[in-house]
């Protein structure tokens, strides 16, 4: 098995690429799936972040109000850093297992005996330093103003909203310093897809290296 971190930053288009790479044969746990499913209604995550962060951030059927627990803690680095400590154990728990799902329902792609192709859909694995937990890291890399841009146009942020989500993150030279793989997504989808392309004919060889195939 080939273990894959993709990451990039919000307005990257990191969502785009691992769309692509799971039409090529990749096995895909998102990390943002993940981080919904431990915060569901009775589970032990989301009594937790009520205990700490208040009812005000319970919706009345009882879900997280991911809006108003977004506005808390994105521009206050310590009340970040708490629901950080509560939610990432949990996430990095259910994605070990979401993985397994994952090539269970997958199976390994291509010729008989390369190993699966497993792409961890990380929007913060710079930032928790989990990039040596992977075979591969793969950057999606955008100049910040288009990121800023992408926000404002495509998510409806306001430009002040849109940089502190970015000022949130790990900055873009951040990222870079843990990239095996760079993915420029400053182009057209068109450009996008011949990248993805590159990247996954390099893909199949380090997964054919790894057994020897």
């Amino acid at each position: 098995m080939l273990r894959v971190g993709l990451t990039g930053g919000i307005g990257s288009g990191k969502s785009e690429v691992s769309r692509r790479l799971a039409a090529r044969g990749a096995a895909i746990v998102d990390a943002d799936v993940a981080a919904r499913e431990v915060v569901e209604p009775g589970t032990p995550g989301l009594g937790q972040i009520a205990a700490v962060f208040g009812p005000a951030v319970l919706r009345p059927d009882g879900r997280l109000d991911r809006e108003r627990l977004g506005q808390l803690v994105f521009t206050h680095p310590d009340l970040r850093a708490k629901l950080n400590a509560i939610v990432h154990p949990l996430v990095h728990e259910r994605m070990r297992q979401l993985e397994q799902e994952a090539i269970a329902a997958a199976g390994p792609p291509g010729p008989p005996g390369l190993p699966a192709i497993v792409v961890h859909d990380v929007p913060l694995l710079a930032e928790n330093g989990l990039s040596r937990s992977f075979d591969t890291v793969i950057v999606v890399d955008t100049p910040e103003d288009q990121q800023a841009q992408r926000l404002v146009t495509e998510r409806g942020m306001s430009p002040e909203q849109a940089r502190d989500r970015m000022a949130a993150q790990a900055g873009r030279e951040e990222r870079l310093a843990i990239a095996d793989i760079v993915i420029d997504n400053s182009g057209s989808l068109e450009d996008l897809d011949q990248r993805v392309d590159e990247v996954w004919v390099v893909l199949r060889d380090r997964a054919a290296a790894r057994s020897g195939a």
